[in-house]
């Protein structure tokens, strides 16, 4: 019984499957590099890593990919590759409306870095126009600035004068294509979350208690409320901020405290440790 055992071990045909490990890196490196093929993967498996593995091996341990629609797009370097590319280079900006307590309405205009996530600008009107947009943007943007290019959609208030006088300001526009509020996707959750934490719970009196309130929340948004897209962190953080290692996971150290600091009025709380009295 054991000779059988044995022999049916020994005469098993194929090649053995490779280790684990390896397999887990074949499957993280195509994730990763979406335009690998899989001798692309190979020589950098032998290249860099010193592992020989054949192409046709490591075709059996890529993910599969799911079939794209006819027309739709490619499977590899996409728009949200361009973005990710191209993060350090471009700021985006958009609108939202908020309605006040006397029924008008109110618009608020966003500008935002894609890297950083930032918040460089914002501010209130009741009457957006070309004009008004394009005075914030020449606030907005710094003079020395290494900014290649402006991402909006096709809002009206956009027009061609206006892309034009942002060129003199150094920026190529790019437009999102119609109806498709994804492709300005980093801005479009920022209004999200502009909705969410502050003007869900707020109704406006005037303009200027909208702009004071917004502006606070700017100032938490950026120094203040940590982001899981940067690591987490924050977009501005401030230079003076203490990095504290506690001793063990799960346990302060007996010499420091929490600090909660309310923001908008209790809405929000930032948490830092402050030292105890000795």
């Amino acid at each position: 019984m054991g000779f059988e055992l044995f022999w049916r071990r020994k005469c098993q045909s194929g090649r053995p499957r490779i280790p684990p490990e390896l397999q887990h890196l074949i499957r993280q490196m195509a994730r990763e590099n979406p335009s690998w093929g899989e001798e692309r993967i190979a020589n950098e498996l032998l290249l860099k890593l010193g592992l020989r593995v054949s192409p046709r091996t490591i075709r059996k341990y890529l993910p599969e990919s799911p079939a794209a629609p006819a027309g739709g797009p490619r499977g590899d370097q996409r728009w949200a590759t361009f973005l990710k590319n191209h993060a350090e280079a471009i700021i985006a900006c958009d609108f939202c409306v908020v309605a006040s307590a006397t029924f008008r309405f109110l618009y608020v205009l966003v500008v935002m870095e894609h890297a950083s996530r930032r918040i460089i600008y914002l501010n209130v009107t009741r009457h957006p126009t070309a004009a008004w947009t394009l005075q914030q943007l020449r606030e907005a943007i710094p003079s020395d600035h290494t900014y290649r290019f402006i991402l909006h959609d096709r809002d009206a208030i956009f027009s061609i004068g206006f892309d034009a006088s942002l060129a003199h300001l150094g920026l190529e526009v790019i437009e999102t294509p119609v109806r498709s509020p994804q492709a300005n996707a980093f801005c479009e959750r920022l209004i999200g979350t502009l909705r969410r934490e502050c003007l869900d719970w707020i109704i406006p009196l005037t303009e200027g208690h909208l702009r004071k309130t917004l502006r606070s929340w700017l100032l938490h948004y950026n120094r203040g409320r940590p982001h899981s897209s940067l690591g987490p962190g924050l977009p501005d953080p401030p230079l003076n901020l203490p990095v504290h290692v506690q001793r063990q996971r799960h346990r302060f150290d007996r010499s420091s405290r929490v600090v909660a600091h309310p923001i908008l009025n209790g809405l929000h709380h930032e948490y830092s440790l402050l030292a105890r009295a000795a």
